[in-house]
């Protein structure tokens, strides 16, 4: 958070926009192409990744609200100072009545990210009240065929809100600020012999919820260096039974911190778990820590894969993350 917030200062002194856009402006969301009459000045955004992101571009004042943020999750206190006098419309899946209230004029959302399939708030139902929606790329899994998840969604999604709001210049700095980072770790890790055997674990007890290749923790843990045990998995944030990790035998666990359950008590709770004992990485106490921004698609992509290259391969990162 602390290179967010320096990001975002060194964004403050670029131009809002260069060369004015051309409207009708028209990119592509998931499987529909989407076309916007002119630049949105009343966007809500959903989930904390997302409403980031609207924040990084230097958009607040063109934002009426988010939503879908302390209905789960604790808001740290420097995004909390950036959202200072930005209502949050529903605590966690928006209406249709919420949006319409503030006359929004873009819905940043995703699948599973503030909609779902059949749900009240689609890019379907808000079409006959003239609201756009721009989909978060990682979760078009959940609607259409993709084979893996990748940075380069994050990227697109960048450069596409760059177009939409008409400051490509702050999306281009951050794209490639971004790039830049991922590209000195993947220069430490150019002649790797091995990558150890990861898990990621989100939450629940009777059944642990992780994620599979179509999730971005899949290219966090690819970019870092290390196998995601469930790469087999063909879905993003799924359920699995506690026997198909054990029978993987990760030798890392990272952990999403977030929500009322603090990342202590999930390790604790894996820790004495009579099931896991055997697990490589329960017998060492390998654990990794990430914020929930940090492990979905977000700004904080780049330290995530820092942090975890550094967990993973703490030989080629003695003199500190790049």
């Amino acid at each position: 958070m602390k290179r967010y917030l320096a990001c975002l200062t060194l964004l403050a002194a670029l131009p809002l926009s260069g060369a004015a856009a051309d409207f009708p402006l028209t990119v592509t969301s998931c499987n529909r192409t989407v076309t916007f009459e002119h630049s949105p000045q009343r966007a809500v955004s959903h989930d904390v990744n997302m409403t980031a992101m609207l924040l990084a571009l230097g958009l607040r004042e063109r934002m009426v609200g988010y939503t879908g943020i302390t209905g789960w999750k604790t808001i740290d206190p420097a995004l909390r100072t950036m959202l200072d006098g930005l209502p949050e419309l529903a605590a966690r899946y928006p209406s249709l009545e919420n949006l319409l209230e503030v006359d929004t004029d873009l819905f940043f959302a995703g699948w599973s990210y503030g909609m779902h399939v059949g749900g009240p708030v689609t890019p379907q139902t808000l079409a006959p009240f003239g609201i756009p929606v721009y989909e978060l790329s990682e979760s078009c899994s959940r609607i259409m065929a993709q084979r893996e998840a990748s940075l380069e969604d994050l990227y697109t999604d960048l450069s596409n809100l760059g177009r939409i709001f008409d400051v490509e210049a702050r999306a281009s700095t951050l794209v490639a600020g971004l790039k830049d980072r991922v590209s000195k770790v993947q220069n430490r890790l150019e002649h790797l012999d091995q990558r150890p055997r990861v898990f990621l674990y989100d939450s629940g007890e009777d059944r642990p919820t992780t994620s599979g290749r179509l999730g971005m923790p899949q290219a966090l843990i690819d970019a870092a260096g290390g196998q995601n045990i469930m790469a087999d998995v063909a879905a993003s944030w799924t359920q699995i039974n506690w026997e198909s990790m054990v029978e993987r035998n990760p030798q890392v666990i990272v952990i999403v911190d977030y929500g009322p359950t603090s990342w202590q008590q999930k390790r604790d709770f894996l820790l004495q778990h009579p099931a896991l004992g055997s697990v490589d990485a329960i017998r060492n106490q390998r654990f990794v820590v990430l914020s929930y921004l940090a492990a979905t698609p977000s700004l904080d992509n780049a330290e995530a894969i820092e942090t975890l290259a550094k967990a993973l391969h703490p030989q080629l990162f003695a003199g500190g993350t790049p």
